[in-house]
Parts: C-alpha cells; structure tokens; sequence
C-alpha cells in the first residue's frame, strides 16, 4: 500500500505558538511512519509558512527553552482551488520543487489563526482535506462567549458569566464591577478567544479585578468575569471515528497547591497539580460525564475531536466549563491520557485523527 502523505502542521501567530510547536514534536516522534509519508510545516510567529525538520527532537516540551518555529527562508506553496493537491516548496536560492501530492493536513495549531475555523476554511476554499474540528465547532468553542450561548441552548449546564469588551470597561467600569459582584467571588477572568490558560486570573477580591482585567484584555478585547465554581475538576475526551462519537474514560485536575490549572501547570511541570486518568469516580458519575461530553461535543456541531472540562459539584452537579477543538496534545496532556487509559495507543489516536479527517473530505467530495 502506497503511504499516505500526511501535512503536520504546527506553530502559528497565537500566543500558543509554543505549546503547539511542542504537540508537533510528540506527534512527529508518534505518528505511525509505516502507514504515513509525513511533511512537516512550520507557521512562524509573523505567518510566514516553512518547511520545517522532520526530527521531533527540535521541539520538545522544555521549561527552560520553549520550542518555536524559526523563519529559515523556505516558502511552502499550497495548491490551487480546484488542481491537483501537490504541495511545492521555494528553497532560499529560489527554486522551487515539488514536495509530491497530499492526502490529508494535521493542524495542531492552538488559538487564533488556527483552532479558530480561518484556517479550515483556508482548506476547505482549497478543497483539501484535514483532520480535526471544522470551520464552526472551532469559531465557536475558541469564543468561550458564543460556547456557552451554544450550550444553554440545549440545556446544558455552564458557569454564570458576563462578558465585557474593552470599551465597555473604559467607558463605564463601575458598571463592570457591579455586574462582577453580582457573580459571587471568586471569579475568574479570561480572554474571550485564547487557550492554555493564557491570561487567566483568579480574582478574589474587586481590588484584584483591574489588573486581571488589563492582563485579559492584552490578549483579546472581549473577556469573561465567570464565577468560580466549586468542585473537581473533570475532563472527557471526544473522539468522532467511523463508528461514531466516543468519548475516553474521564480524567481529573487535582490541584494539590496551585491556586487553578494555569500555563506552568498545564506545559511546564510546575508543581501542585496533578493530571489524573482514569478519575475515581462511580460508574454513574463517568457515565454521566462522557453523556454530557458527547452532548456538549454535538451542541457545538463537533467534528474530529475536542476535550470537554467539567465540574463535578458536592452536591453531584456536572457544569461545563468549556471545550477545546484542539486540545493540549503533547504526551503529557490530558487528552491523550485518557485515551491510553481507554485503550487508544498516542499512535493509534494519531491514524483516527488522520483517517476520519478523509472520510469527511471523501463524504464532501460525493454530495
């Protein structure tokens, strides 16, 4: 069998570039060589795309150097509408020569410009296909404002919130904080459209309020004062395969020290938490809970996959707090994680991804 060529393309103009150039040197060390010709493709911070190495020891998930895609004067040439998926290079002395015909691309790009749907719809203008979520599961889920309207629609349970743009708190800002009251604290401020908990503050007391608000609004100009919730922290991953919607046995965030699950948490290996799967739950519990993951998952128009977190309430209340269309996917993630634990190997997760991002490129082809 001829090997499918596989496009893994990562970095990207989002404040998540690093995280994402980490994913690719997991997927690049994982992805199953046998089965998949692989062409690894590189977005700079500026936007410029390269091609890149092919050698996962490039981009590992270091505290110390966090990895990113360098501008090493290469030019990656997508294909025309319509023509034949050929994907071709300009090398720095200005030749240009054909890296060979393409199946399929693997973005692992985390926030703007990537897990937002511009970057499926790019792909679906060329008509080539891809793996992953599609043009509105992203645009939705990566604006945590419009996720939660999408879930309340269908019932299901999120946390209270407002939501402030950045003219509203310059024109009237103690309108912001009455409504920020109104909340209960703690709460929680986030930008609107980022992820890996960048630019997240815990905010106990209205006097933390503007500094959370001015760390938040340097990322995105629409934020989210969200109560905080108690309870444990629950994450479910969804996978879309051939034979339907699955979702993986549920993991936990246990927070030991840390105030919340922040970046050097989540990326870094800081301490005081602790990524748990499979979670001790009841049988009723992790079935209630991969219920609504995959409940959630359809509200959104889901396709591909998505990791949906939740809280578990003393009182047995499952609240989502949100979902990500292109979840943390370095070794260490929770994704990935609790689909070892239900019996999907990194590798095999990997060729699921691949394989039903061209089912639906051939489903498209054939309406």
């Amino acid at each position: 069998m001829d090997k499918q060529a596989v496009v893994v393309l990562f970095g990207g103009r989002s404040s998540e570039h690093s995280i994402s150039s980490a994913t690719a040197g997991g997927v690049l060390r994982a992805i199953n060589r046998d089965r998949y010709r692989v062409i690894p493709v590189g977005i700079t911070r500026e936007g410029a795309f390269v091609l890149e190495e092919d050698n996962p020891d490039k981009f590992p998930l270091d505290a110390e150097h966090l990895p990113e895609v360098v501008d090493n004067g290469t030019r990656v040439l997508w294909p025309e509408p319509g023509g034949e998926a050929t994907l071709r290079v300009i090398a720095t002395d200005n030749t240009v020569r054909s890296l060979g015909p393409i199946d399929v691309v693997l973005p692992l790009l985390h926030g703007t410009h990537g897990e937002d749907g511009t970057i499926q719809g790019f792909f679906d203008t060329l008509g080539i296909a891809y793996a992953g979520g599609g043009v509105l599961d992203s645009a939705l889920c990566l604006d945590k404002h419009f996720m939660k309207m999408a879930l309340q629609a269908e019932g299901i349970a999120v946390a209270p919130w407002v939501t402030v743009r950045a003219q509203e708190w310059e024109d009237d800002p103690d309108a912001v904080r009455a409504a920020t009251v109104q909340l209960d604290l703690p709460v929680f401020v986030k930008p609107a459209r980022a992820g890996s908990s960048v630019g997240v503050s815990r905010v106990s007391g209205l006097a933390e309020l503007d500094e959370a608000l001015r760390i938040a609004f340097a990322e995105d100009d629409k934020v989210l004062i969200e109560t905080g919730i108690t309870g444990r922290e629950i994450e479910v991953a969804i996978l879309e395969t051939a034979e339907g919607v699955r979702a993986s046995v549920p993991g936990e965030i246990v927070l030991t020290e840390r105030g919340f699950y922040d970046f050097e948490g989540k990326y870094l290996g800081g301490d005081g938490v602790d990524v748990v799967c499979p979670a001790s739950l009841a049988r009723e519990e992790a079935e209630a809970i991969q219920r609504i993951g995959v409940a959630a998952f359809h509200a959104v128009d889901g396709r591909g996959l998505a990791r949906v977190d939740m809280f578990l309430t003393p009182e047995g209340t499952l609240i989502v707090n949100e979902l990500n269309t292109m979840p943390g996917f370095t070794p260490i993630s929770m994704y990935p994680k609790c689909w070892v634990a239900s019996g999907l190997s990194y590798t095999d997760l990997i060729t699921e991804l691949i394989q039903t991002g061209l089912r639906r490129q051939q489903y498209s082809a054939h309406r």
